[in-house]
């Protein structure tokens, strides 16, 4: 799918062609070869830093979920006869009973309360699919606060009033009533949710939560900051707010607080956590944020990289990531904002089997655009910022640009700075299985003892005064400066876009943690599940009634694995625990040295190829899910070199990074059968000619 073009604007020029240099303080890149996971063990908090913290996302509790009920879309778990498990029913479209609620947390106790911090992004209320028990705003607010009150059971302080790490909560489009629609602030939601929150929000950004639904937490005092957003207003379904172009919308006062808060982070030396519930997920032809957001917030997250260590998001409740490209921000004024908006369809809300087989082939077909960085990053990567940004002089065999310059211009430097990476974490809702994630960071060079809960007594969480700043023009972008970088084919002026456009790095400033290894970055992952399948322990006696399987619609409602079946005895679940499904610093697929850019940058690469490299093949890899029976399949000639165009071909599947990325999206809940959905799509496959 070839990707959109779009008019350059000012904004765009206005972009600095240049990346940060490479220079910092060495004492704050610290080499991470030796650096090694730790396991997590019940205990009780300490007050100290530990380097890790807890991703737990759309818990959607539903208080008349009934064990051994029906998952048919009429009866959806609070009805009828079937086999609904003690702890929920996998792979359907039901919620989460309060059982599963109450051993995650229980679990969460005894095994990670050793954590510095807790990022809660949203949607703890049921959806609203059933039509005979419609939703109240008073149950929606009472499951919000009863979650809230798990967080304080499990991490408050002695006097149960306090909290002994701090949880960072946002919510999701179902924690408001209608779903989706959040009109702009002061409103009842805003205010009640103030009050359930009032332990999670610093008392001084009470009133500006009131407000718009934003707020930050110093996790480290002086150090760290996480960012809660409030993305109903970015969110494309959201039909009571438009975008973020207007000055008169929520969404252009919420960049402009997150802009003028970065900017305060970035003069203090701070660095910042972006986490919110709908993820800036956009391929070629579907978005879930609308246009004019994404555009700002892509280059939001371009101009504070030296801020910023990454974004964490929940909602879609499948495991994957998403790279924001910065070449891609095309930033609109007013006038251009409405046409702009049309350009992709509505993603679907929460995405199924079916309907993410489209969305994850179309990020594998933009990154099979990728240029490899691996050859081009290499030289890099045992140097620090310092040493690689030292100039070499160049022979006159070097004056023409070496491939893997090129390759390093294309990706954004060493570090590739042209991308933002999001995390989105899967869900607890067991609509795959229940999954938490426990994320570890760099906490070398930082004073262990001094945590959230030391300080809180001491001092108060800073907010930059936002509400009346003035706008202003960047020193930057003057005219003298904004014609000069419009010299060239185009010589017609752009509009100037009516926002302020954040200033960059400077050119001395050393890349930030979401890009060179350093004090802050995010080192890696633990990823727990709870099987659901072997823990329920259920058996099944098939229905009598039970009709021929129909082809599944990605837009009806979802039985799952348990559609007409009924129990054979009486629950008896197995004892409730989570086990790992996988950590990124020992995975021998993934091979992610950290959570740093070029890493993923890697991965992304390794994932678009539809001919893997060298080890990425189903044939360099014995696994019992990767079944190679091609022998049918046309290969390309070893000796054939440079493709001339693409075609679309059918062909079996043979990259295993591809397909353990598909697998773990759904958290091992795929059959064999559901993975050749992923396999046999048409896919497009350089076709290779011999050179003449």
């Amino acid at each position: 799918m070839k990707m959109r073009s779009n008019p350059i604007l000012l904004a765009v020029c206005l972009l600095p062609t240049l990346y940060a240099s490479p220079l910092g303080d060495p004492a704050l890149q610290v080499p991470l070869e030796d650096l090694k996971s730790s396991h997590l063990q019940a205990s009780s908090p300490s007050p100290r830093l530990h380097g890790r913290f807890l991703h737990i996302t759309d818990m959607h509790p539903d208080p008349y979920y009934k064990i051994h009920s029906s998952t048919e879309e009429e009866d959806a778990c609070h009805r009828g006869k079937g086999l609904a498990g003690t702890y929920g029913a996998e792979t359907s479209d039901c919620d989460t009973p309060y059982s599963l609620i109450n051993a995650t947390f229980k679990w969460i106790a005894e095994n990670v309360r050793d954590v510095d911090f807790v990022v809660w992004t949203g949607d703890s209320a049921r959806h609203d699919n059933d039509e005979q028990i419609p939703r109240t705003a008073d149950e929606v607010l009472s499951t919000n606060r009863w979650i809230a009150g798990k967080f304080q059971e499990v991490f408050g302080d002695d006097s149960n009033k306090g909290l002994t790490v701090p949880v960072v909560s946002t919510f999701g489009n179902n924690d408001i009533l209608p779903h989706n629609i959040l009109l702009s602030g002061p409103n009842r939601w805003l205010k009640e949710y103030t009050d359930i929150w009032r332990n999670f929000i610093p008392e001084e950004q009470r009133h500006g939560f009131e407000r718009g639904g934003w707020y930050y937490v110093e996790v480290i005092p002086g150090k760290l900051s996480v960012f809660s957003l409030n993305t109903l207003y970015f969110f494309k379904n959201n039909a009571g707010v438009d975008g973020c172009a207007l000055r008169s919308e929520p969404g252009y006062e919420h960049m402009e607080w997150l802009r003028i808060q970065l900017q305060f982070m970035r003069d203090r030396g701070m660095k910042a956590i972006l986490m919110g519930h709908v993820p800036p997920a956009r391929t070629n032809s579907k978005e879930l944020w609308d246009e004019t957001c994404w555009q700002k917030y892509t280059l939001w997250v371009q101009q504070y990289r030296d801020v910023i260590v990454g974004g964490l998001y929940g909602h879609m409740n499948i495991d994957h990531f998403m790279l924001q490209d910065s070449n891609q921000v095309n930033l609109l004024t007013e006038d251009d904002a409405s046409a702009e908006s049309t350009v992709r369809a509505t993603m679907d809300e929460e995405l199924t089997i079916e309907s993410a087989n489209d969305y994850l082939e179309e990020l594998r077909e933009d990154w099979a655009e990728l240029p490899n960085p691996s050859a081009a990053i290499k030289e890099f990567e045992n140097q620090t910022p310092e040493e690689s940004g030292k100039k070499k002089k160049k022979g006159k065999k070097d004056k023409k640009k070496s491939k893997k310059e090129k390759t390093l211009k294309k990706i954004g430097g060493p570090w590739g700075e042209r991308y933002s990476l999001t995390l989105v974490s899967p869900s607890i809702v067991p609509n795959f299985f229940p999954t938490l994630r426990v994320i570890e960071y760099n906490i070398t060079g930082l004073d262990t003892s001094a945590t959230w809960a030391g300080k809180q007594s001491v001092v108060a969480t800073e907010e930059k005064d936002w509400l009346n700043e003035e706008p202003f023009l960047n020193k930057n972008n003057d005219e003298a400066s904004i014609e000069k970088k419009l010299m060239g084919k185009d010589k017609k002026k752009p509009k100037e876009p009516d926002f302020v456009i954040p200033l960059p790095p400077s050119k001395r400033s050393p890349p930030g943690p979401a890009y060179s290894p350093q004090t802050l970055t995010l080192l890696g992952y633990t990823q727990y599940f709870a099987n659901l399948t072997d823990i329920n322990n259920d058996d099944a006696v098939p229905s009598n009634a039970l009709e021929p399987e129909d082809d599944i619609d990605a837009d009806k409602w979802q039985p799952g694995k348990h559609k007409g079946k009924n129990p054979k005895h009486k629950p008896h679940p197995k004892p409730f625990q989570f086990q790992v499904e996988y950590d990124t610093f020992t995975d021998p697929i993934y091979k992610l040295k950290d959570l740093t850019m070029r890493s993923y940058l890697k991965l992304a690469h390794r994932i678009g190829q539809y001919q893997p490299q060298k080890g990425d093949s189903i044939e360099d890899f014995e696994e019992e899910i990767f079944d190679d029976d091609s022998d049918d399949e046309v290969e390309a000639d070893k000796n054939k070199k440079k493709h001339r165009k693409k075609k679309h071909h059918k062909q079996h599947e043979k990259n295993k990074v591809w397909l353990r990325f598909v697998k773990r999206a759904f958290v091992g809940t795929l059959d064999e059968e559901d993975l050749r959905t992923f396999e046999e799509d048409e896919v497009l496959v350089p076709e290779f000619r011999e050179e003449l």
